[in-house]
């Protein structure tokens, strides 16, 4: 049996990380307990942390887990201040199945951002993260894209469709908050506004690709507490006018600009990124686009075996610029991707 809630912490690869079982302990109990009062006689918190710690010890089915927690009691009991046996396999299945996933991932997503929060001495923090305020870096990220799952876009049968992916990976920990199957591509803007809900929006920055730059999605995530991230490409090409000609008049205030520049030097190329924020549009817009805050514009140069390539990309966001300053906006473009490649 492979515990498919805790296989999605496999995709992380961002440096190991110390965290103490008790802390984790902790961000269990905020998980709501389901099962009925004959089937609690072990605490739902336990039974997460054991069968976390044992897959990041490299277990990957459950009674893998269970045998690697026998060998260990002497330790496990003390470690928790336990007096008594350890639960058996229909204990644990019973709990999984009548928890709420969702839950689960928030509580690991929040130890390990915790975790990540807190920099060994001798690592200093970057420019950007260093510049940004308590209630910058509290806005959490979530990215959500769509994808076919590898493997499923040639079936044995012909009238079996791939299987078409749309996920909510918050970049901050790296956990995959949620997945929910749509029909296509072509669906999951309207599929994404459906599921779209408190629970995995509310204060937090969501950003898309630019199949969700529409203003009924922003106004969606508005709705649920979030800030939206958007990119806005050829698929709004009024929108896209409007800021390719305010970015390029000459005669505009440019005072109020915020700029950053971040330059990045690796396997024989110079990449510099370049980004212009500005919230003089936010009166133009805010009539179709509700809770715009900010517009801005990026800018990349790639630098390699001596030619030149310039890339540029506008995009408009409802994070205010008390919350997200040039850097972090730079930040969040960059970040976006990972649910790509991590």
């Amino acid at each position: 049996m492979y515990l498919t809630i805790f296989t999605q912490m496999e995709q992380v690869n961002q440096g190991a990380v110390e965290v103490e079982a008790g802390s984790v302990y902790q961000a269990f109990e905020q998980v709501k307990d389901r099962r009925g009062k004959k089937g609690k006689r072990y605490p739902l918190a336990l039974l997460f942390t054991l069968l976390l710690l044992g897959k990041l010890a490299g277990e990957r089915t459950l009674d893998g887990i269970i045998d690697w927690i026998k060998e260990r009691q002497v330790e496990i009991k003390r470690l928790f201040n336990w007096p008594k046996g350890f639960p058996v396999r229909k204990t644990y299945i019973d709990a999984l199945a009548k928890c709420d996933h969702q839950e689960v991932a928030r509580a690991i997503a929040q130890v390990i951002v915790k975790a990540r929060a807190a920099p060994p001495c001798e690592e200093q923090a970057s420019p950007a993260v260093a510049q940004q305020e308590p209630a910058e870096a509290a806005l959490l990220q979530t990215a959500v894209d769509g994808k076919i799952l590898r493997g499923t876009l040639k079936h044995a049968r012909e009238d079996q469709p791939p299987v078409h992916l749309l996920s909510f990976y918050e970049c901050e920990s790296g956990i995959v908050l949620d997945q929910f199957v749509v029909k296509s591509k072509k669906n999951e803007e309207s599929a994404c506004k459906a599921i779209l809900h408190p629970v995995l929006v509310k204060g937090r920055i969501i950003s898309a690709d630019a199949i969700f730059s529409c203003r009924e999605w922003c106004a969606t995530v508005d709705a649920s507490g979030g800030y939206s991230f958007i990119p806005i490409k050829d698929n709004n090409p009024a929108v896209l006018r409007e800021l390719t000609d305010f970015f390029e008049d000459e005669g505009i205030e440019r005072s109020e600009f915020e700029y950053h520049k971040q330059v990045t030097k690796g396997h024989g190329r110079l990449e510099t990124r370049e980004i212009w924020a500005s919230e003089q549009m936010n009166e133009w817009f805010e009539g179709e686009w509700i809770g715009i805050a900010q517009v801005f514009l990026i800018q990349k140069t790639i630098q390699a075996k001596g030619e030149e390539k310039i890339e540029k990309s506008s995009g408009l966001t409802s994070v205010p610029r008390k919350y997200a300053h040039a850097a972090r906006l730079l930040d969040l473009k960059r970040k976006h991707w990972w649910i790509e490649n991590r």
